[in-house]
């Protein structure tokens, strides 16, 4: 098993920046990517960012791109989405996730998940 524990999130105004990080423990060796997803109330679960543990390339929905970046840092086992520019839109509740699989966007394929962290954006 994979626990993830995710913090950083918080109020800010619009035009501001949020940094989040994701604690990995457990069985890291059996995690291939790594994701941050968003869900705000009234709606699906959103897929925001991915990474690949062992190559670092990235993902990104097109609604965040240019604005947040995830990162890794294997030695700590964690990863980062910086989020800047941040909008109204952006508020949600924010989760991190791990999988064996190399399909990044969908839910269904996260084998594991945080507890989320509230993100809220003021206009």
């Amino acid at each position: 098993q994979v626990q993830l524990v995710e913090s950083g999130g918080g109020l800010v105004q619009a035009g501001g920046s949020l940094s989040l990080s994701c604690a990995a423990s457990g069985s890291i060796f059996s995690i291939n990517a790594m994701g941050w997803f968003r869900q705000a109330p009234g709606k699906g679960r959103e897929f925001v960012a991915g990474i690949m543990w062992n190559s670092g390339r990235t993902y990104y929905a097109d609604s965040v791109k240019g604005r947040f970046t995830i990162s890794r840092d294997n030695a700590k086992n964690t990863v980062y989405l910086q989020m800047n520019s941040l909008k109204a839109m952006d508020t949600a509740v924010y989760y991190c996730a791990s999988t064996r699989s190399a399909i990044l966007i969908r839910p269904g394929s996260y084998d594991y998940w945080g507890q989320g962290t509230q993100v809220t954006v003021s206009s």
